[in-house]
C-alpha cells in the first residue's frame, strides 16, 4: 500500500493492525527447512519488543530529524548522515559532516570552507533501536544502560531527562566540530563547545534548544507534545533529543522482512537460496554466534580485524590514526580493537560496512569477515568509498604500518574460515531476505526552520 498521500490516523491505524495479525500469525508453527533444527532459529518479533511511543512526539522528531538548525552553521541534519534513501547510513566509508555539500555518495568538500577531518568511524544505521533489547550506542558502546544506570562519556544532569539510551546517543552528534557542530570560531555552538560548555545557560544544548524554540511552530508543536511547556517550561535540548528517538524508533522499525515473515509461519516467504543461506547462517558458517537473538547481534563486542582507514578515534593531545574500538571505553586489554556487534536488518542497503566503513561491497564484506586474517593482509583499497579531500592523505597511515596492522591482527578472536562460492551465494540471498526498508512518516516536504535539506 503506497503511504504518501494517506491522513497519518489513517497510517498510525494501519500499522496497528498489521502487527495485530503478524502477531496472530505467531501461534502458528512454521514449517523446519529440511535437514535444520528449528530450535537455532530466534523467536518472531512482536510489539512487545519494541518501546511505545507517541506518534506526536514522533511526528515532531521527523521534523527535527530533517531540520538543519540543529547544526551551528545550519548547514546539516541528522538526515545527511543517515539517510532513508541509503539505508539510514551515508554511503561513504567515512562521513565528511562539516565542510561537506551534497548527499553522499556524492557528497564533496566544499572548497569555500574545507573539512578539518573525516568522522572518524562509519555512520551506523538506525533500524529497530527502538526495540527494548538495545542497550548500548555506538560502535564502542560509549553510551550504555546497565539496569537502571545510564553511562555515558561525560557527567551532566542534562542526561537526567532524556528518555533512555537512543535519545541520549542523539544529543552528542550537535557537539562534534567534523559532524554539526562546526570548526572553532565559526559560530556561536562551536566556540562553547571549544571551551567544553555542554548544558546550562549559554551551553552548547542550550543554544541549539533556543534556536529551535525562537521558531514559532517549533514551539506550538513542543507545547502540544510537552504539555509543562505549555505552562511555561522552556524548551530543553533533551526535549529535542527525546522527539528525534520517537520518530526513530517508530520511523525505523523493521520487523516484516522476508526472513520474519517466515517465522510467524509463511512457509514460502524464503526461497530455496535464502533458507540455504539461513542454515548456513545459523548453522555452519556459525554467523549467529554473535549475530544471535532476534536482531541478528549479541549486543556484545568483537575483534574482527576490520582495517583502519582515515583519522582514527583518537584524543586531540595522541598521535596517530588508530582506532582502538571498546578498549577506549573500559581500557581493558581484551577490548583492543573490538567493535559492537552490528545488527543485520537491511544490511543490503547500507553499504559500506565495518567500523570503518573499509568494504563498499557486501559480499566482498562477507568473505572478508569470515577470513579476517588473510583479507587484513591482502586488503586493498579500492574497496573504500572516501571522497577525496585535499589536505586529508593520511587516511591508510594505519594499513601503512607494519606495527599496527600487527596489532590488530593479534587481536582477532576468530580462525579464518573459507566457503565455496555457491555458499557465499546462499548467504547473500539470507541477506537479502533480511530486508523491510520501512517508510512511515517519511521524508517531509520542508522543514519549519525553512532551511534546506536533502530529500
Amino acid at each position: 500500500m503506497h503511504h504518501e498521500n494517506m491522513p497519518r490516523e489513517y497510517m498510525y491505524r494501519e500499522y496497528m493492525c498489521r502487527d495485530l495479525i503478524l502477531l496472530s500469525l505467531c501461534l502458528a508453527s512454521p514449517a523446519v527447512a529440511d535437514g535444520f533444527d528449528r530450535a537455532l532459529l530466534p523467536d518472531p518479533i512482536t510489539d512487545a519488543d519494541y518501546v511505545t511511543m507517541n506518534p506526536a512526539e514522533a511526528e515532531l522528531g521527523q521534523l527535527l530529524f530533517f531540520d538543519p538548525i540543529l547544526s551551528g552553521n545550519d548547514n546539516i541534519s541528522c538526515s545527511t548522515c543517515h539517510h532513508p534513501r541509503l539505508g539510514t547510513s551515508d554511503g561513504l566509508s567515512l562521513g565528511m559532516g562539516e565542510g561537506g555539500v551534497g548527499l553522499a555518495p556524492t557528497r564533496v568538500a566544499n572548497p569555500d570552507n574545507m573539512p578539518e577531518d573525516r568522522i572518524p568511524r562509519n555512520a551506523p544505521v538506525l533500524y529497530n533501536l527502538g526495540a527494548r533489547e538495545y542497550a548500548v550506542m555506538f560502535h564502542d558502546g560509549r553510551v550504555e544502560m546497565t539496569g537502571d544506570e545510564l553511562r555515558v562519556p561525560i557527567e551532566d544532569d542534562f542526561f537526567a531527562r532524556v528518555s533512555g539510551v537512543l535519545a541520549t546517543q542523539a544529543a552528542f552528534p550537535v557537539l562534534s566540530p567534523d559532524e554539526m557542530g562546526g570548526q572553532v570560531s565559526e559560530n556561536p555552538l562551536s566556540k562553547a563547545i571549544r571551551q567544553g560548555r555542554f548544558s546550562g545557560d549559554g551551553g552548547a544544548w542550550d543554544m541549539i534548544a533556543a534556536k529551535v524554540a525562537a521558531i514559532p511552530d517549533y514551539q506550538s508543536r513542543f507545547e502540544q507534545v510537552y504539555p509543562e511547556i505549555a505552562f511555561g517550561r522552556r524548551v530543553h535540548f533533551a526535549d529535542i533529543s527525546n522527539a528525534i528517538a520517537a520518530f526513530m524508533a517508530f520511523e525505523y522499525r523493521s520487523d516484516d522482512s522476508a526472513f520474519d515473515r517466515y517465522l510467524r509461519g509463511d512457509d514460502a516467504a524464503l526461497s530455496e537460496a535464502a533458507q540455504k543461506g539461513m542454515s548456513l547462517f545459523y548453522g555452519e558458517a556459525g554467523c549467529a554466534t554473535c549475530h544471535s537473538g532476534k536482531f541478528q547481534t549479541d549486543h556484545e563486542f568483537h575483534a574482527m580485524g576490520q582495517p583502519q582507514l582515515g583519522p582514527g578515534k583518537t584524543l586531540d593531545f595522541e598521535r596517530g590514526n588508530r582506532d582502538e574500538g571498546r578498549y577506549r571505553v573500559t581500557g581493558k586489554a581484551e577490548d583492543l580493537y573490538a567493535f559492537r556487534t552490528p545488527a543485520l536488518r537491511n544490511i543490503t542497503l547500507s553499504a559500506p560496512y565495518g567500523h570503518a566503513g573499509a568494504y563498499s561491497d557486501l559480499r566482498s564484506f562477507v568473505v572478508a569477515h569470515l577470513a579476517p586474517a588473510d583479507s587484513l593482509a591482502h586488503y586493498e583499497t579500492f574497496h573504500a568509498t572516501l571522497p577525496e579531500v585535499p589536505g586529508l592523505e593520511e587516511d591508510w597511515s594505519v594499513m601503512n604500518s607494519a606495527e599496527d596492522r600487527a596489532a590488530i591482527l593479534a587481536a582477532i578472536e576468530v580462525e579464518d574460515r573459507i566457503l565455496p562460492s555457491a555458499d557465499i551465494d546462499a548467504l547473500m540471498a539470507f541477506l537479502a531476505a533480511l530486508e523491510d526498508d520501512p517508510h512511515r512518516l517519511g521524508i517531509p516536504d520542508s522543514v519549519p526552520s525553512g532551511l534546506a535539506f536533502a530529500k
